[in-house]
């Protein structure tokens, strides 16, 4: 009798670690000019991914426009509802599960997180585009019963000014899709957004900087990472809420640890290793923590024989070494 409940009592342990070790293991699948197939997903399962964001996309003139322009016939076919819609259903049919993220671009690659408008009456035009444009693809969400829905990414003035706007909102979206919901602010920011109370997770995009050297140890980034990770617990043990890197990544470059969020294109030397090195070093540090949900890798492109390769230094880790260390790191914790 002993031994058996000691065999019931291991058992269950073992399922309760093996409950705790499994994440979301995700990909960035950016918008394409057209519809995926089969042969598009085929490696994203071969990754051991259990999740993609897919992610539509609204665009905007100028860093005060008021107009967020969705869902043309002038966008490429993966930045509209149709789009998003067939790819997720294509990567649901290989037990994929979908997180819905609909993005801004603005004109000339500005950052997101500077959009603000000069006037009360501009600030209530653009709140009502906006929210135009998040609850369409909080429909789409729900239309395709999506297991996560992301209300913006990297939009700190907009949060900062306009934070009954977001709460609000956030009602809204409740009423048309019933999942979990997150939000993805920048590495710099996430602490300041006031309404994570509201949401499932805290999504952060984290490009936090690591190290200054030209090609970082792992040791070296571990401990980069070290006063980073004491400001998400701290965060996540205050509001009850686990960690969730909407995006996370590296560059396969000299100095990749100095700059994450780099995307410049000139004076970058190719370094295959140190994204190896950097993408390990996250992963030792966070998917074994019980507060850490998982993440989104940035990013992950449709025409997977095209993407990447060993003369690659942006952010795909596709047909690199870093692949690997993704697919090893997935296959663990899947």
């Amino acid at each position: 009798m002993k031994f058996r409940l000691l065999c019931i009592f291991f058992g269950l342990m073992q399922l309760s670690c093996t409950s705790q070790s499994q994440k979301i293991n995700g990909v960035s699948y950016v918008a394409a000019p057209n519809a995926i197939n089969q042969a598009n997903v085929d490696p994203v399962v071969k990754l051991h991914a259990n999740y993609a964001a897919v992610m539509p996309f609204g665009f905007l003139r100028k860093l005060n426009a008021t107009e967020v322009i969705h869902n043309t016939d002038r966008q490429w076919f993966g930045e509209t509802r149709k789009g998003a819609k067939q790819y997720a259903t294509l990567l649901q049919k290989n037990n994929i599960n979908i997180m819905i993220k609909p993005q801004i671009w603005v004109w000339n690659g500005e950052f997101t997180g500077f959009i603000a408008m000069e006037s009360e009456d501009d600030w209530k035009a653009f709140e009502a585009s906006y929210e135009s444009f998040i609850l369409e693809y909080a429909s789409l969400a729900a239309e395709v019963n999506a297991e996560m829905f992301c209300i913006g990414t990297e939009l700190h003035k907009f949060v900062a000014a306009r934070p009954e706007f977001w709460n609000q909102l956030i009602v809204k979206v409740k009423k048309v899709y019933k999942g979990k919901l997150t939000y993805a602010e920048n590495w710099d920011a996430f602490e300041k957004v006031p309404f994570w109370s509201a949401l499932d997770f805290i999504g952060v995009d984290a490009y936090f900087p690591l190290s200054e050297e030209k090609i970082p140890t792992l040791e070296t980034l571990q401990a980069g990472w070290q006063s980073h990770k004491e400001k998400i617990v701290a965060l996540t043990k205050k509001l009850d809420r686990k960690i969730l890197f909407t995006e996370y990544g590296y560059r396969s470059m000299d100095y990749t640890g100095k700059e994450p969020w780099d995307s410049s294109r000139k004076g970058k030397v190719l370094n295959l290793k140190a994204q190896e090195i950097a993408l390990q070093a996250l992963f030792n540090e966070f998917w074994k923590e019980d507060w850490f949900a998982g993440g989104f890798i940035w990013k992950w492109f449709h025409n997977y024989e095209k993407a990447g390769g060993m003369k690659d230094f942006y952010f795909t880790p596709q047909n690199k070494p870093a692949e690997n260390i993704v697919r090893e790191n997935y296959k663990i914790h899947q």
